[in-house]
């Protein structure tokens, strides 16, 4: 479903700010797979994301999403393929118009353009069913302006408004971080719900380690531009928060010491 191969992004080139963002980055997920990415700040998470959307071109390497490649497509033709939810709730939706404009919005992606109502009772019935499981009694408000719900409501329809489309390739940029402990909770729970009920293909940023390892089949480390570590299938079930943070510090460790001989043999 998606194939991401041997692909280098570096920014500020040739400038004394040059600074390798991903290298030589390779990863394939078959359909269906939930993938969570963790990693200190500057691993090259969301950069790798970034990459996927079409927000930026890699430099070198190949960008594939079910068989179509995309590596060099702008972001608004790489978006027929993906959807991605982001850490600002607000990133995600029209602030200024209601919840059954922003649906419409949503459902509309992807299709042909046709002349006709945006909005009819038919489809106001459909985005109150699609509402009603999240529980949050967004689907008895459809006029409220969206700039008007809580950080939870938002994220919780950002969500929904995602993976409407039933995108190939579904992109989720840390968006709990921002909401407190209960409402992230919520959302990584419909979340889950909502991957496993559409079999979507998915990438998840976290910097929640628990999150990390309860949610997905695989798991990636990233350092410094590169996948370092994985963990798939019973290995990743039966890690622990322990045990990863141990294996980053052993992994980064034999980095530093490659990186000081290769310093010294220099």
């Amino acid at each position: 479903m998606l194939d991401i191969e041997a692909v280098t992004k570096t920014f500020f080139r040739r400038t004394v700010n040059e600074r390798v963002a991903l290298s030589d980055i390779s990863l394939h997920l078959d359909p269906g797979d939930f993938v969570t990415i963790i990693g200190s700040n500057g691993a090259g998470k969301s950069t790798l994301l970034n990459i996927v959307s079409g927000r930026y071109q890699a430099d070198v390497g190949r960008v594939t999403i079910g068989g179509e490649d995309v590596t060099k497509l702008p972001d608004y033709k790489v978006a027929k393929y993906v959807s991605r939810v982001f850490q600002d709730p607000m990133a995600g939706t029209a602030p200024h118009l209601s919840i059954e404009e922003n649906l419409a919005l949503a459902w509309s992606r992807g299709r042909g353009r046709t002349l006709g109502p945006a909005l009819t009772q038919k489809k106001r019935q459909m985005f109150r069913d699609v509402l009603a499981p999240l529980e949050q009694g967004l689907e008895n408000r459809l006029h409220a302006k969206v700039g008007l719900l809580s950080g939870g409501q938002r994220q919780a329809l950002s969500l929904t408004m995602a993976t409407f489309s039933k995108p190939k390739v579904l992109l989720l940029d840390e968006h709990t971080a921002a909401l407190d402990p209960k409402r992230a909770a919520l959302i990584t729970q419909i979340t889950r719900e909502a991957v496993e009920r559409q079999h979507l293909t998915t990438l998840m940023v976290t910097h929640n380690m628990e999150q990390a390892l309860s949610m997905g089949n695989r798991l990636i480390m990233m350092h410094e531009g590169r996948i370092i570590f994985e963990l798939a299938g019973e290995e990743k079930k039966r890690a622990t928060v322990t045990s990863l943070l141990a294996e980053f510090d052993k992994l980064r460790g034999k980095e530093e010491q490659g990186l000081s001989d290769r310093m010294l043999l220099a």
